[in-house]
């Protein structure tokens, strides 16, 4: 069973939203290879409009580049990244997304695949805390984020 495979079988009726790149960094990478209908259903792009191509096409005028860096030299380091962006579904709407990217590590020990798992969220009233993350909280609250 290949990766692409074990991750089909996975996340396909998993509710939070899952997408799994090339490890190729450099633009127009990283390249999907795979999304699952929770994915497709948040970003309202048809899985074939979605692999083959960079999951930056999700990305626009209000994507914070800092985070986008972050994410990068994370991803670079071979490490994985936590973080919030703001990401545009196929209709041009914006809307909050939790991020968990994960590095998949081939037998040399250097990234051969990038796992996300994603969700939208929205800011929770009131004053934020000192963690970032309880600023938000999930919009479908089946689809958890691993720990």
């Amino acid at each position: 069973m290949t990766l692409e495979e074990l991750v089909r079988a996975f996340a396909e009726t998993c509710p939070t939203a899952v997408c799994l790149t090339d490890a190729d960094l450099e633009r127009p990478g990283p390249t999907v290879r795979y999304v699952n209908p929770a994915f497709c259903a948040m970003t309202a792009f048809a899985a074939d409009e979605l692999v083959g191509r960079s999951p930056r096409l999700l990305q626009g005028k209000g994507t914070n580049a800092l985070i986008l860096r972050k994410c990068s030299r994370a991803l670079k380091a071979g490490e994985g990244f936590h973080g919030y962006l703001t990401n545009y579904r196929k209709s041009g709407e914006d809307y909050i997304c939790e991020i968990d990217v994960r590095p998949v590590a081939g037998d040399d020990g250097r990234p051969r695949f990038f796992i996300a798992f994603e969700r939208e969220v929205r800011r929770r009233r009131g004053r934020p805390a000192a963690d970032p993350g309880s600023r938000y909280e999930p919009v479908d609250k089946r689809a958890v984020m691993p720990p």
